[in-house]
């Protein structure tokens, strides 16, 4: 146990004593040390030598500086953990009222009664105790805020973020993507990348959960489908790889959402899995939405052994996939009111004909003006892929 430091300020003689007396065991233990003054000029001084004190006894009544004042010069120090206990003569209820106001701890009079000097002393402690536990506690807080903001400039980093991606095929499509965290990581994530010159891969999933183990969790699925997609041509096989990793490293109750395609640029034919994530909308160019069927396939990582179907989608010029995680249509705004599919397909049908980074920002703003001063509650995920 760290030793007690207190500061008793009197201007008589006796009080050193006094103390030194009655507290000799908890002295001669190291459970407390202490320091005199006779006025609160001599206080302040010790203090400033010795500012790991943290209790003071001080005398109202004082020469040079009396026992008010110092209190003041006290409080301009802003120690949280520094308690002043104002001593007076017994029937000094003005200058008591005046110390207590001015912030004092606690108060005793004179003639000391020891005992409860002691027992007044120890509730000090204890105080001073949570304090420092508070200080511990807040510094852990700091600490844990700065590394998830380092985290999610990491998770940030890792999503591609360089549009257009595929500059040497910007004649032939238009790629875009947003990922916004409802904490500060999250459990969604998007990716694409070059399976070969005529093909590319896309795609999108949702961690169940949030915070820290969706954000670690989001990072090894995305890793699985990027490794086990360069290696397997068909995705329903690379999905059904996928899931056996998964499933035979997760955490318990851990799973993914993941809409998964492979993209031939020059006949505009999307082969694709959906492992039971919210079914895309398709932006014709003649102006008609559709939502893409729902899938039977069942969600990755949590059960080993499945065997994922895929399907096929023919993408003619000018029309745009909008794939999004639930976040965006279960946006939500005060009392309980959701953003919803309606909402979300009729933004969509304005925007048939736009450029991806468009209907991204466009859904973005849509969102922002639904939810107003209300709080992000999901991760809200979208990528977006147009055949020029």
């Amino acid at each position: 146990m760290a030793t007690v430091k207190l500061l008793s300020v009197d201007d008589e003689e006796q009080i050193e004593f006094l103390m030194k007396q009655f507290f000799r065991r908890k002295i001669r233990s190291g459970e407390y040390e202490f320091f005199f003054a006779h006025n609160g000029v001599e206080g302040l001084k010790v203090l400033q030598e010795h500012p790991d004190i943290e209790i003071i006894l001080c005398d109202i009544n004082m020469p040079v500086m009396d026992g008010l004042e110092m209190l003041a010069k006290v409080n301009e120090m802003q120690n949280p953990a520094l308690r002043v206990i104002m001593v007076s003569a017994y029937g000094d209820l003005e200058n008591i009222r005046l110390a207590m106001n001015g912030g004092a701890f606690d108060f005793a009079t004179k003639p000391i009664d020891m005992d409860d000097l002691d027992r007044t002393i120890e509730k000090a402690i204890k105080q001073i105790d949570f304090v420092h536990a508070s200080q511990k506690a807040q510094k852990k807080l700091e600490g844990l805020e700065k590394d998830l903001a380092a985290a999610n400039q990491i998770q940030q980093f890792i999503l591609p973020s360089v549009f257009p991606p595929f500059p040497e095929d910007s004649d032939l499509l238009d790629i875009y993507a947003s990922m916004e965290a409802a904490k500060d990581i999250g459990g969604d994530f998007y990716d694409f990348f070059r399976i070969d010159d005529d093909h590319i891969a896309l795609v999108i999933g949702d961690v169940c959960g949030k915070g820290i183990p969706a954000a670690l969790f989001m990072a090894v699925s995305r890793t699985f489908i990027r490794s086990v997609g360069m290696q397997y041509e068909h995705v329903g096989e690379c999905m059904t790889n996928v899931n056996r990793l998964l499933a035979s490293s997760s955490v318990e109750y851990m799973f993914v959402t993941v809409f998964y395609a492979i993209y031939d640029i020059r006949t505009g034919l999307l082969t694709y899995c959906n492992c039971g994530h919210n079914p895309p909308y398709l932006l014709h160019a003649n102006g008609t939405t559709e939502a893409l069927p729902v899938s039977d396939n069942l969600i990755v990582g949590a059960l080993k052994g499945i065997k994922f179907k895929e399907n096929t989608l023919q993408l003619d010029h000018g029309d745009t996939l909008v794939m999004y995680t639930d976040g965006v249509t279960e946006a939500m705004r005060p009392p309980r009111e959701v953003f919803g599919t309606k909402r979300f397909s009729d933004t969509l049908s304005s925007l048939v004909g736009k450029r991806s980074q468009e209907v991204v920002e466009t859904v973005k703003a849509h969102l922002a003006e639904f939810i107003g001063d209300g709080e992000q509650s999901d991760d809200i995920t979208m990528l977006v892929l147009k055949r020029k």
